[in-house]
């Protein structure tokens, strides 16, 4: 009997521990110039597919990779429908529904503005937004820091946010006069004025938003501790080579 109980937990940890390796977890994405997007050859590529997939493979995990809007990849997290998201900022409100792993990159977004008008739009602290005549675009479902979080629940501040789906609608409001700046990383902002040639027409307004480290996200639904821990292990292990570093670079140094 003994040997037969034997049998069966080895079995069975044999079992768990092939799991992360034979699962298919499904992973979304959504065009986020230069994070992730199709290139003239319909290949899925970008600053975090190419450290995802780096990250993944020495993890020896299979992924499956969907395109879906952000906010509705966030819901799908909370109900494991989809297992993990790239390109992800931590938040105690996420945290509750999805795991974290060791951050493999860090990201700071700049409030935009149209060129000369940084001196004249005046605003110190983000807070001093409720109190003025300014309208701020941002993109539905991004996280903007707790600040930001903290604010956009009052209606003094939520009033002067315009709320869209892309940096491309926010940049054609600026433009208009419609809106008097918008919040994007200063990464993905000068992509996308180098693919549609409007170099010098933007600038930083000095106001300070939010900067932070960016993570995978699992879903607590769908995995497990140890797959995060599988994941962790190959961040760590790729930082100390070089590889995410080398990546990082390659993408920031040419914006490609």
């Amino acid at each position: 009997m003994k040997k037969y109980l034997l049998l069966t937990l080895l079995l069975t940890f044999h079992s768990l521990a092939n799991e992360g390796l034979s699962k298919e977890y499904a992973v979304g994405w959504e065009l986020w110039y230069p994070y992730q997007y199709h290139n003239n050859q319909q290949k899925l590529v970008g600053l975090d597919f190419d450290i995802f997939n780096a990250i993944i493979k020495e993890s020896n995990l299979n992924v499956k990779f969907t395109e879906i809007p952000w906010k509705r990849h966030l819901q799908y997290i909370k109900t494991g429908k989809m297992d993990m998201a790239m390109g992800s900022s931590h938040s105690p409100e996420r945290e509750e529904t999805a795991y974290f792993s060791l951050p493999y990159r860090f990201e700071k977004v700049n409030l935009f503005v149209k060129k000369g008008m940084a001196d004249k739009i005046k605003l110190k602290t983000l807070s001093n937004l409720s109190d003025s005549d300014y309208m701020i675009g941002v993109e539905g479902g991004y996280f903007y820091g707790e600040e930001y979080q903290q604010l956009i629940t009052t209606k003094a501040f939520y009033t002067h946010i315009n709320d869209v789906i892309d940096l491309e609608q926010n940049v054609a409001l600026l433009l208009k006069g419609h809106i008097d700046g918008f919040l994007v990383d200063p990464v993905t902002m000068k992509t996308f004025a180098e693919k549609y040639s409007l170099q010098g027409e933007f600038e930083v307004h000095p106001l300070k938003i939010y900067q932070d480290n960016i993570h995978i996200m699992l879903s607590r639904k769908s995995c497990t501790p140890e797959t995060l821990n599988t994941i962790n292990k190959a961040i760590n292990k790729l930082n100390k080579s070089g590889v995410i570093a080398r990546i990082i670079n390659r993408w920031t140094a040419t914006n490609k």
